[in-house]
């Protein structure tokens, strides 16, 4: 089994509704941080991937259809390459709100378990900052500005590089037409998913 779906854009874009909506599709299954979550080992994998080691990128997928959300999706060009037939979904949404989302869920999860009593949660702690928090941001988070800089740097990128017809741009919200037409789907008649959003999140950490 080889990747069809590249997720490029970053977290808090809607990837765990778009994660859902692909598996759906039959692109089961769909790599997500939830993945890392289940599989322990591969932190050290994605920690490897950020000091640029050479990598099997076909046995990290294995088992997987597409990918999706960080921390797989900072390394959009190492998968394309290991997987050329793939297509590239590069996930978007309004900077101010991605940089409010991200500040208000998954960072504060990322303090939380990097100062975590618990080795487990402190080691998943460490991966985040060292692959996406210090190796996109600097460690700069609280830099609104440097911030919302990468976030356009790194989508710009993408477009840049990426065929276009093998790239969809993709907004929370633009439902399952445009999704279905650029992988060749029968559109469900399902409504498209909508979870983990920033009250579900915070209810969710505020139980930690």
């Amino acid at each position: 089994m080889a990747l069809k779906v590249i997720g490029a854009g970053f977290g808090r874009t809607g990837t765990l509704s778009l994660k859902l909506a692909l598996e759906q599709l039959g692109f089961n299954a769909c790599y997500h941080m939830l993945e890392v979550h289940k599989h322990k080992d591969h932190q050290n994998f994605w920690v490897r991937a950020a000091r640029g080691e050479d990598l099997d990128w076909h046995g990290v997928f294995e088992g997987y259809q597409a990918s999706v959300d960080w921390p797989s999706c900072n390394f959009w060009r190492e998968q394309m390459a290991a997987f050329p037939e793939a297509k590239v979904l590069l996930s978007l949404r309004d900077a101010d709100a991605w940089y409010k989302s991200v500040m208000n869920t998954i960072w504060p999860s990322s303090r939380y378990l990097i100062h975590s009593d618990n080795a487990a949660e402190r080691a998943a702690g460490e991966m985040a900052y060292e692959v996406i928090w210090n190796g996109v941001f600097d460690g700069r988070m609280d830099d609104r500005d440097h911030v919302i800089e990468r976030f356009h740097a790194h989508n710009q990128s993408v477009i840049d590089a990426v065929p276009e017809d093998r790239l969809l741009v993709y907004r929370p919200g633009d439902g399952w037409a445009p999704l279905c037409e650029f992988l060749g789907c029968e559109v469900p008649d399902t409504p498209y998913p909508k979870v983990n959003t920033t009250e579900q999140f915070q209810e969710r950490l505020a139980k930690r």
